[in-house]
């Protein structure tokens, strides 16, 4: 598989290098990283996306000062369409949202405003930014994951790189199932660092075979990539296995920093259905 990890634009970013702590607004702390990056690996044309969705992130740790200079509290939504040429690296994000912590504004409109522009800037997309007072949040309330777990399958695993040919069929045809899993495991492509995911899965033709979906979700387990591109290849080898009718893949990340970041992507519609937080997020 090619290392991107030495692309000019990932050696730019902040990720694994001491920084400061920004305490007021700079838009400039935010850093774009092209989507082409890991497209060109799974074969996608980006002018004829082999799929739709969005990329929602979570923001719970968004604070600034009233005119008054009293603190306010936010959580905030971020929907990044998966049309973006660009992504924004997580930790020039974070630090983003940080700088906000010692600046004055006249109001939450204010911030959103500010917030949409910058962000749409930088991702070369129209981002969709909702901001909700803490007690508000829970409208999002926990939930459990639509469909079958397969998670207590019993099966035997020692391959932990993803290889699309771990996929099998049961050699039914004209299914329609959700399944979906606790344990997906990543890596950040630059630092390392663990990212932990549920996933849900939900398609319309052959069937899988359940223990071979297992085995493949598990095999990202030492993968290195973005929470973003692990959701497409997973999307696309699906798809190039099965030439399914009808296929959604979503995954719900775990927060780090105060972010989570929850990519979807559908053969057929753009919004992802499920209005969802997993309890461990």
């Amino acid at each position: 598989m090619t290392d991107y990890t030495n692309a000019p634009e990932l050696k730019a970013s902040l990720l694994g290098k001491a920084t400061e702590y920004a305490s007021h607004y700079d838009a400039t702390l935010l850093h774009p990283i092209a989507r082409k990056l890991n497209r060109d690996q799974i074969a996608v044309d980006e002018s004829d996306l082999p799929f739709m969705g969005e990329d929602t992130w979570t923001g719970y740790e968004l604070s600034w000062l009233n005119q008054k200079g009293k603190p306010q509290v936010a959580v905030a939504s971020f929907v990044f369409p998966c049309q973006s040429s660009h992504i924004i690296e997580s930790k020039s994000f974070k630090l983003y949202l940080n700088s906000f912590n010692q600046s004055k504004f006249a109001s939450v409109e204010a911030v959103q405003q500010i917030l949409q522009k910058d962000l749409s800037s930088t991702a070369n997309t129209q981002v969709q930014v909702t901001l909700y007072k803490a007690d508000d949040y829970a409208c999002l309330p926990f939930t459990a994951l639509p469909g079958e777990c397969i998670d207590e399958l019993d099966i035997e695993v020692d391959i932990y790189s993803p290889q699309a040919d771990i996929l099998q069929s049961t050699g039914q045809c004209n299914v329609s199932e959700t399944l979906h899993s606790h344990l997906l495991k990543s890596n950040c492509l630059i630092t390392s660092q663990p990212d932990w995911a549920s996933i849900i899965i939900s398609y319309t033709g052959k069937q899988i075979c359940r223990d071979s979906l297992l085995r493949y979700l598990i095999s990202f387990r030492s993968h290195n990539e973005f929470h973003e591109q692990c959701v497409e290849r997973i999307y696309c080898e699906l798809m190039n296995t099965f030439d399914f009718e009808k296929l959604e893949v979503y995954a719900r990340y775990t927060r780090r920093g105060g972010l989570d970041i929850n990519p979807y992507r559908s053969s057929y519609q753009n919004h992802t259905a499920y209005q969802i937080r997993t309890n461990r997020q």
